[in-house]
């Protein structure tokens, strides 16, 4: 759905709003905080913290005070922005008065990312029960200088975080409802809407073309797979070409190899990576138009309906590989090899997959941050600037030479897993380098911050459409690989 709120620029406060949030650093208390009652803001607790709120009286009359913190750094004003749209959540209009101290690109950097945070930090899923009754913040203008550079940044922020809120509302949503199926279809819209081309392959089609990974882990569904690509191509000649990959696996049962009933929690959003594909390609003629840009989905389910792959069952992949399935439960790599080999044989400059893949991620590096893996240095150090940049945390991880032999199958070229309980993370994008040949390839492992148990900053509980600014920002500075 959209985002529930919208967003404009001025270059001054309107008269019509209900509240005017402004902007305190911590060193104006012991100033010229604006109009406040020092004494007072302390007894109420407010020291102008990054992303501290009060509404309090002021000489302007009632406002909604923001801390700013110590210093003026753009990359901080997501986290302004969702405290506000937070603490504001009972005013129907609000303006934001927090730009003050920025000047040149940094005012614009933070523009952006305010917006970003405005939006996100007013987002909500709703669409199984009631809204909550009363008022519910529905516009906001950021004011300031900065004329139209800033306008566009707000506006870019506005749809960036749009393109978060559908990778939130789809991790979501029920996997009984959002079958590979209904994902291709809202694929369908998307891309529609979006301007950009879109094949679906059904059941006969994905048979045709081989792509026996994602046979192999749909066998046990009453559900058919399919598979999506989306083409991004520009008028002329493009700066690049660059693949993006997806695990879409709508509701993962660990196959025969079941999980526990607390593992199967949250795992309706096992489709977070082929999500923030179809996020990003949506973006891609706004933030990206020269650059050529195709995302490759796999999307199926993991049930274990009477002809479910079995353990020690052998699957043949698109580029040929055969792999020995001794675990049902590490089936994201199956589905995701058949996407990398169509996307080496379309001759990319670059390969990204994103897949919330491993636990053992998760264990490394906790849930708030995804671990990269490459075959590229320059590839990794381009994925780590952009999620520097957009706020999200990403830590390079390796992919050490021993941890590959124990992959070796006696029957198939592969299998699925390793020998041991150690390095799985490792382990499992090893597996996935098999399929991506000599092509730059990062894999990013988001099944930490895909989900959160709980809301912080401008992250909502549940889905939380991590990736798709890191995402956006890369692709929008897209240049040549060294």
């Amino acid at each position: 759905m959209p985002i529930p709120i919208t967003l404009d620029h001025q270059a001054t406060v309107p008269d019509d709003v209900e509240l005017v949030a402004v902007g305190v650093r911590s060193a104006q208390l012991e100033a010229d905080a604006p109009g406040l009652d020092e004494e007072l803001a302390r007894i109420a607790g407010f020291e102008g913290k990054l992303a501290q709120t009060l509404v309090a009286a002021t000489d302007e009359g009632v406002q909604l005070l923001v801390g700013l913190g110590d210093e003026a750094d753009p990359t901080t004003y997501r986290k302004v922005g969702a405290a506000i749209a937070k603490a504001a959540v009972k005013r129907a209009s609000i303006a934001v008065d927090v730009l003050v101290d920025l000047d040149g690109p940094d005012r614009v950097a933070a523009a952006g990312a305010l917006a970003e945070g405005l939006a996100l930090g007013s987002y909500g899923f709703a669409d199984y029960k009631d809204p909550a009754p009363g008022t519910a913040l529905e516009a906001v203008t950021v004011v300031g200088k900065g004329g139209k550079r800033v306008a566009d940044a707000v506006a870019r922020g506005a749809r960036v975080a749009e393109a978060v809120g559908l990778v939130r509302d789809l991790v979501n949503t029920p996997g009984g409802d959002l079958t590979p199926t209904a994902f291709a279809e809202q694929a369908i819209e998307v891309a529609d809407e979006a301007g950009i081309e879109i094949e679906v392959l059904d059941l006969a089609a994905i048979t045709e073309a081989g792509l026996g990974g994602l046979l192999g882990v749909a066998r046990g569904s009453a559900q058919e797979p399919r598979f999506v690509k989306l083409s991004y191509v520009p008028e002329g000649r493009p700066r690049g070409k660059v693949a993006l990959v997806g695990k879409g696996v709508t509701f993962d049962s660990g196959g025969l190899s079941i999980k526990s009933a607390g593992g199967m929690e949250g795992m309706k959003g096992d489709m977070a990576g082929a999500a923030t594909v179809l996020a990003a390609l949506s973006l891609v003629p706004t933030v990206a138009p020269k650059l050529q840009v195709t995302g490759y989905l796999p999307l199926t389910d993991n049930m274990l309906g009477p002809d479910a792959t079995r353990v020690g069952d052998v699957l043949r992949t698109r580029n040929g590989k055969t792999v020995e399935v001794l675990n049902t439960d590490a089936e994201g790599r199956l589905i995701l090899a058949d996407g990398l080999a169509l996307a080496v044989e379309d001759e990319p400059d670059a390969i990204i997959d994103l897949a919330t893949l491993t636990g053992a991620c998760m264990v490394a590096l906790g849930d708030r941050t995804a671990g990269v893996f490459t075959n590229s240095e320059a590839l990794a150090e381009r994925v780590l600037d952009a999620a520097d940049e957009a706020g999200e945390l990403f830590w390079p991880l390796p992919m050490p030479e021993h941890l590959r032999k124990p992959l070796d199958s006696e029957i198939a070229d592969l299998r699925n897993i390793g020998v041991g309980g150690y390095g799985g993370a490792s382990t499992a994008a090893i597996f996935l380098q098999e399929f991506v040949g000599d092509v730059p390839w990062a894999h990013l492992d988001i099944a930490g911050p895909a989900d959160s148990k709980g809301a912080y900053d401008e992250v909502s509980k549940g889905g939380t459409g991590f990736g798709v600014r890191t995402l956006v920002r890369l692709l929008g500075s897209w240049t040549k690989l060294p």
